[in-house]
């Protein structure tokens, strides 16, 4: 799957000009039995690969400057990284049995552009208004790259008189969750919505249990459907603040359609939830 290249106009994102001049990306091999290491010139926030056959390690609670590749057979996909100051990277990655490579030293003139706006241009003189623009161009961008990846949780579904209503991938950036859900209908007939949410619900502990719910309010909704017909798939992303969860509470993921009775419910643990992607 190829890296989404975005041009937002000038004072949203800053792109670098050589990802224009080289639109070819650069092919990392990696297999089952080795490391394949990447050496970033800055500290890795961030780093998601398109297919599940491809795992890319790093430190989520500490950033370091290197992560390791692995894959098994299957498809090739892409890589991408994003590091402390905002600098992307992306690259083509392929199963091979064998290896001529196994680490790579990244320049910082490979990056293919930056997340960040350019706060020093003379356009940017009110800082909180193009802040908020900003940050939903970044939100469109992340989301539209999330919904064309293959990856899926498979265990977390659920269906009803042939309705799916899935999550994907559940994925950390910065302080937020993205949610990719999917929603099927095998039906032969169409599904309105009346509405999309997920709520923290805690069960009560003592001699009368009982659960509290509270609603996530979204930050950001993306491409959430009215209507979808009759054997047609959907799919979105809710984001949401970050939080975490012990044992005794888990997150619900609820669809709800309009004059009808064919509602969804889907639970989604704290495990789930403690270790996103």
């Amino acid at each position: 799957m190829k890296i989404i290249y975005l041009s937002f106009l000038m004072v949203f994102l800053t792109v670098v000009a050589t990802a224009q001049e080289n639109d070819a990306l650069d092919t990392i091999l990696a297999n089952d039995h080795k490391n394949v290491a990447l050496f970033f010139p800055g500290p890795i926030r961030q780093g998601i690969t398109g297919n599940k056959n491809f795992v890319f390690s790093y430190n989520r609670d500490k950033e370091q400057y290197f992560g390791l590749l692995q894959a098994t057979p299957g498809t090739e996909s892409n890589l991408l990284v994003i590091d402390r100051n905002g600098a992307i990277f992306s690259y083509i990655v392929k199963y091979a049995k064998k290896l001529k490579k196994l680490n790579y030293f990244v320049q910082a003139t490979e990056s293919i552009g930056n997340e960040k706006p350019d706060y020093n241009s003379a356009l940017m003189n009110n800082d909180s208004i193009y802040q908020v623009k900003y940050r939903g161009a970044y939100y469109q961008r992340f989301c539209h790259y999330l919904v064309n990846q293959k990856h899926r949780i498979t265990r977390l579904r659920k269906d009803k008189e042939n309705i799916t209503l899935s999550v994907d991938n559940i994925v950390f950036d910065r302080d937020e969750f993205y949610f990719v859900i999917q929603i099927d209908n095998r039906s032969s007939l169409a599904y309105d919505l009346n509405f999309l949410e997920l709520s923290i619900q805690t069960r009560q502990k003592g001699k009368k249990k009982s659960l509290q719910t509270l609603q996530l309010k979204p930050k950001y909704v993306f491409d959430v459907p009215e209507r979808i017909n009759e054997h047609e798939t959907k799919r979105c992303v809710l984001v949401v603040p970050k939080f975490s969860l012990d044992e005794d509470r888990g997150v619900v993921l609820e669809l709800k359609e309009i004059s009808g009775g064919r509602d969804l419910k889907l639970k989604i643990s704290h495990t789930d939830i403690n270790n996103p992607n």
